[in-house]
Formats: C-alpha cells, sequence, structure tokens
C-alpha cells in the first residue's frame, strides 16, 4: 500500500494528536469551521476571489489544509473543495509543467502545487489521477532546473522567485525543498544531490551567533524563516541537528513577544508550528499550548482568520493557520514525524 493510500485509510483516525490524546474539541472544531468557510468562498473553477486568488497556491493551500485534517477526495464533506482545487492546478500549467504563470504565483504557487498533488496523488480517482501522474514529473523538472541555475556560490542549491533566476531565499526554497522530498517520497527519482545541495544551501543561511536561520543574509526574517529552516532539515533527515537545535532555542526565545509583530505572522506561525512539532518534547508542548491558546480566539465567527499587508487574503491566511493548528493529526505524508522523537 503507497503512503498517499494509506494517508487516506488513516483519515478515520483524524481524532489521534501527537501524544496519543485527543485533540481537544475545540480545536478540532475550529478547523472544520475554517474548511467549511474556505469551501464556501470558492468559485466554481477552484479559484477563490481576492489576493492570490487566481494563483496555484491557495487552491493548493486550501487544499492542504483539507488533508491534513484527514479528508480525502472522495470524503462527501470536502470532496467539492479539494476536487475543485485539483482541477484548476491541474488546468493552469503550461507545456513545461510550470504553475507558476497565472497570476503573480510564480515559484512559490509552482512549488506549493506540486507539492499539494504529491501529496494527494494515490487518493484521486483514476481520471484525475492519470493527470497528475503526466503533470508531477514535469513539475519537478521544473524544479530541479530551476535549482541547477549558475549562481552565486552563496545561492547554490536554493530558489526564488522565478524559475531562471540566479539568485535564491530560504522562503522559496523551503518550499520548493518540501514539493522535492514529497516527490521523492511519492516515487519519483532524481539524483539525491539535488536534496543535498537544498539542505547545504540551509545550513549556509543558519546564523551561528543567534542560531536563527535568515532570509537571503544574516538574520532577515529570522522569527518568521526559523521553523522552515528546522522543518527542511528534519524533514530531510536531519534529526537533532545542531542548527535545527539552535533555531529551535531561538524560537522558544522569541515566539510570544514577536511572531505576532511579523510582516507575514501567519506564514511565521504555519513553519514555526511544523518545525517545533518535528523538534518534540518539551518545546512543542510550551508553543502548541500557546498557539490554541492566543490564536483561537482570533477566529472569526465566519470561521476565517485575516491578515494584512502582504497577508491580506483571509483564504490564505486561514488555511495556513488550519496547517499549523493541525500538526498533530499527521495525515499529510509530506510532514510524518520521526517517531524517535523524545515525547515524554
Amino acid at each position: 500500500m503507497s503512503n498517499r493510500v494509506l494517508a487516506a485509510v488513516l483519515a478515520v483516525f483524524a481524532g489521534a494528536c501527537a501524544f496519543g490524546a485527543p485533540v481537544p474539541d475545540n480545536i478540532d472544531k475550529a478547523i472544520d469551521r475554517g474548511l467549511a468557510y474556505i469551501q464556501a468562498s470558492q468559485k466554481e473553477d477552484g479559484s477563490f476571489v481576492g489576493r492570490y486568488g487566481d494563483t496555484c497556491a491557495l487552491p493548493a493551500l486550501a487544499g492542504m489544509a483539507c488533508l491534513s485534517k484527514g479528508y480525502a477526495p472522495t470524503d462527501k464533506k470536502y470532496e467539492k473543495l479539494i476536487n475543485r482545487s485539483i482541477d484548476y492546478i491541474l488546468s493552469h500549467h503550461d507545456e513545461t509543467g510550470y504553475f507558476g504563470a497565472q497570476g503573480n504565483g510564480k515559484m512559490y504557487a509552482h512549488a506549493i502545487a506540486t507539492l499539494f498533488l504529491s501529496e494527494v496523488s494515490g487518493m484521486v480517482d483514476p481520471e484525475r489521477q492519470e493527470k497528475i501522474d503526466k503533470v508531477l514529473p514535469l513539475a519537478t523538472k521544473v524544479i530541479l532546473d530551476a535549482q541547477a541555475v549558475k549562481k552565486h556560490e552563496n545561492h547554490v542549491g536554493g530558489w526564488r522567485y522565478t524559475p531562471d533566476a540566479k539568485d535564491s531565499d530560504t522562503s522559496c526554497s523551503g518550499w520548493c525543498l518540501m514539493a522535492l522530498r514529497s516527490a521523492r517520497l511519492n516515487g519519483a527519482r532524481f539524483p539525491s544531490t539535488a536534496i543535498t545541495k537544498a539542505v547545504s544551501y540551509m545550513h549556509r543561511h543558519h546564523h551561528k551567533q543567534k542560531g536563527c536561520f535568515g532570509y537571503q543574509h544574516n538574520d532577515q526574517y529570522a522569527v518568521t524563516l526559523s521553523g522552515a529552516g528546522i522543518l527542511c532539515l528534519e524533514l530531510c533527515g536531519k534529526h537533532n541537528d545542531p542548527d535545527s537545535l539552535s533555531a529551535a532555542k531561538f524560537l522558544m526565545s522569541v515566539y510570544k513577544t514577536e511572531m505576532e509583530r511579523q510582516e507575514y505572522k501567519f506564514y511565521g506561525m504555519y513553519y514555526a508550528s511544523q518545525g517545533l512539532f518535528q523538534i518534540g518534547g518539551e518545546s512543542w508542548r510550551e508553543f502548541s499550548d500557546w498557539m490554541y491558546s492566543n490564536w483561537l480566539p482570533q477566529q472569526k465567527a465566519d470561521g476565517s482568520w485575516r491578515g494584512r499587508g502582504g497577508e491580506d487574503s483571509p483564504i490564505y491566511a486561514t488555511s495556513m493557520m488550519i496547517l499549523a493548528f493541525a500538526v498533530p493529526y499527521r495525515q499529510l505524508p509530506i510532514y510524518q514525524r520521526d517517531e524517535t522523537v523524545d515525547e515524554i
């Protein structure tokens, strides 16, 4: 049984959390209220009104939010949302398999769409599966080719906004690396050096003195992106890497006072939640207690969360918070946690 089919079968166990206890009922209901808001907001073609709504990124994030709770494309409750998202993405790529041309999504949208299709592969009907099987190898090649563009040594191994970019940043690189990792778990064959180079890129953007990960230089967007560095190293088999542990220590020292001040706080919450869950132990327990108690009251009556500035998209903000809240369900194959993590 493939990990994708297994994930669909395990959906019935969505109430199991990281430590073997039920997820609190209020958290469970909050996630479903958020998903209901997203589904009610989706247009018939799978896109959304508002900022980023015409990119492939939002349908992909919305679809992954459903999968993160354990809902498969065959579940009546959210099958419309998931399948519309799949269909929109599958109808918006060019001949190379690039998903970033629609709207202003570029490589962000491409990587997120590739990740989603890889995660949902094996759960869909035969017709959609055939389409996914055709485009995923092309989409993966777009990521590999973008990484192979000749770059300055500090940018080697990473990605940026466009497939031909000659520089890199840890934010875009995080999504691309997760897409590659998911594709590899799903049976894609490509040189392991692609993962190795990306991991090396992440290491080079770790601030040794402060312990954080930065955007392009030093400690840029450290609060927002330190979780991304942790997650990428953890998912690529670098559990308890010194850089991850020092980044976790950095995050634990600043999240209560700094996270909500960030320009991209929903982005930061998503990555901090995912990364610290991988670290486990007291770091995850302390952070998750704060996350639920602090962010649950911020959910609006309609089920959404709302952001500002670059995050002025309730679909985006709601999807990211659901992905953060739903970490303990462990339904998305890419985020499966190393069970040797100390949970005592």
